[in-house]
Formats: structure tokens, sequence, C-alpha cells
């Protein structure tokens, strides 16, 4: 009887290892997923784990190719945003990093673009156009041109998209990428646009928490305020409960909000706001991603990237310096303990998400 249970287990487990999972399957228990985040963690040093929350940029507004591959070569990084190019170069450049990439034995990278509605036709030239969310009239209009963006993305090799934006559209920065001033319509047009993407095997990000609509002035030159109430958080529950895989926070400081406050410093680095709010009150399980550490409202203060992942973000954008963010993220992993558990928790979900992927 018990050679007999012993067979069972053993083919159990055998069917587990070649079980295939999708992005479904990201917030589900399952322990023989469990057991292949473990295995491939337990595979990696701590500087090539923490390498997996490292994404630098490509493109006309990213780092060179040479400097990439040097970064793919040491296992510094864990992805790559696609920043500002032509869909045939992307293509070529995707194809160029796998390549370097699988002879050095990296796990599989997380390509990510900014291919937001209104801005993908600039960020990444020849897809296929599509209206700007702001004109967009209808729930299968949303439905219809998140379909097209997720068939140009995956012609290129892009996993993970930085969209939609979920703000409202008061603000100048933001005005056109919004899908409008109404959080109703905010709400369901995002969720729609996220329920696409995800079931086309695509990460979506709702951005940028905990909300751009109502500030003034541009994270990308200077720290920007949120002041009092926090308006658009609302807006994240629905998203957050029906299964989002990714949320960008951004760099905007809160004022005036007793609970909330981030003493003048941005969300990206405040742990009130990523851990506390975020993770714990709002219980998001999912990836947080910064938005990019080389904008004016957080690249001033030194050690951001430390801070960042400190704070309980989970992917680091476009660091000025990778190796720099690494080890001092390495730095303090080896001497607290406490910050030691909630970095392999991070990279633990990066394995998973890449599993979910069906990239390893």
């Amino acid at each position: 009887m018990r050679y007999i249970i012993l067979l069972l287990i053993l083919s159990i487990s055998a069917l587990s290892i070649g079980q295939r999972y999708d992005l479904k399957d990201f917030f589900i228990y399952d322990a023989a997923l469990e057991q292949k985040v473990d295995s491939v963690f337990d595979g990696m040093s701590d500087t090539s784990r923490i390498g997996q929350m490292i994404i630098p940029a490509a493109g006309r507004l990213g780092k060179s190719q040479e400097h990439l591959n040097a970064l793919i070569e040491k296992n510094y990084i864990g992805g790559i945003l696609l920043l500002n190019g032509t869909k045939e170069g992307f293509i070529t450049m995707v194809a160029d990093f796998n390549s370097l990439n699988e002879k050095n034995g990296g796990l599989p990278m997380l390509y990510s673009a900014d291919a937001e509605p209104s801005l993908i036709g600039y960020k990444i030239k020849n897809c296929t156009p599509v209206k700007k969310a702001n004109l967009m009239v209808d729930r299968e209009e949303v439905k219809k041109f998140a379909l097209s963006i997720c068939n140009d993305l995956k012609d290129i090799g892009i996993n993970y998209n930085y969209a939609p934006v979920v703000d409202m559209s008061p603000n100048e920065v933001i005005s056109f990428r919004a899908f409008g001033n109404d959080p109703d319509t905010a709400q369901v047009w995002s969720k729609i646009f996220i329920e696409v993407t995800q079931n086309e095997g695509i990460v979506a990000t709702a951005k940028h928490f905990p909300g751009h609509g109502y500030v003034i002035g541009d994270t990308h030159k200077q720290l920007v305020y949120i002041d009092g109430e926090m308006k658009e958080v609302k807006n994240y529950i629905p998203l957050i409960n029906s299964g989002v895989l990714s949320i960008m926070v951004a760099h905007i400081a809160i004022k005036n909000n007793s609970k909330y406050n981030t003493n003048d410093l941005p969300s990206t680095v405040s742990r009130n706001i990523v851990t506390g709010l975020l993770k714990n009150e709002m219980k998001f399980k999912g990836l947080v991603v910064t938005d990019a550490m080389n904008m004016g409202g957080v690249a001033s203060i030194p050690n951001c990237e430390l801070k960042a992942a400190q704070a309980g973000c989970d992917l680091i954008l476009m660091p000025v310096n990778e190796e720099k963010a690494l080890f001092d993220i390495l730095g303090e992993v080896e001497k607290n303990n406490s910050f030691k558990q909630q970095v392999y928790a991070s990279v633990r979900k990066i394995i998973r998400l890449k599993i979910c992927l069906g990239l390893i």
C-alpha cells in the first residue's frame, strides 16, 4: 500500500513539474507553483535575486545597448523598458537581448512599455494607430484598442504594459492620457483595459498611485503634492478586487493629511503609502513598480532606489545607476534581516510572475 501511495505522489509531482501556468494563476495558491518558485529562487545568489528588481530602459530615451548588454552579462537586471523607438527596432533589440541573456544563463526578461492608448504611437512608432484615451466613446472601443495594443506588444515580445492610466484628467500632464474626469468611467474602462490585456497574456499596470489627476505640476521635473484628501485612491479598489497584477507608484508627496503625510518625500519612497496603504490596507498582492527613478520628483533624494525598496516597491524602474541601486539594496539586505525577508518576498513575486507569463 505504501508503495502504491509513493507511486501516486511521484506521478502527481511529475505532472506538476510539467504544468503550465498563466496570469490567472498568479493570485491563486498552488503548492506545485510555490515549489517551482522556491526551486528557481534557491538556485540564485542574492546579487542576481536583487537584480530581478532592477528595470532599466532601452531605446532613444534609455541606456545604450552596450550598457544594457554589460548588465545582462552580470545578471544584474530582471527586465528592460523599451522607451522610444520603432516597432521593428525593438523586435530586433529584444531578440538580441534574449540571445545574450540565454547565453549567460539569466532568467527570462520582463519586457515592458508605456503602451497607453495615448502614448503608444509616440513611444513605439509604426504600431497600429489607436484613439487617445480621452477620445474613446464607449466600452467596445476600449476593448478594441486594448486588443490592438496587445497584438503589437506581442509582436515585439513585450509582456508587461505600464497602462492604463486611472487618474482623472484635470492635471495638464495627465489630460488626454486619462479616460476622462468621471470616476465611474475611469474605474470601469480601466478594468476593461486590464482584463483584455491580462487575458492576452500581458501584465497590465494601474497608474499613477495614489493619484496624479488633482495635483499641480509635473513629476518629471519636480516633486508635486496631493493637498489633503487623496481623491483618486478609490479608483484602485475595483481594479485590485478584479485582479490587476501591477500598480505603479508616482513621485507625489502628500501634505495636510494627518494619516498619510509623506513629510515632503514622494510616495515612491514612503513606507506609509506603499506598504501601509497599498499593500496592507488595500490588500494589493501584485507587483508594485516605481515610476521612473530618474525623474525630477525623486532623483535628487540620496539612495532613492534603496528607499523605494524599503518602502515596499518590488520593481525599481529606470535607476540613474543600476549597479549602485542593486548594491545599495544588497548592502542593506546583508545587515537587516527584516528587510532581507521583504526583498526575498519581492523577488519571489517576480519569479512567480515570470512563471505565470510562461517565461520559465
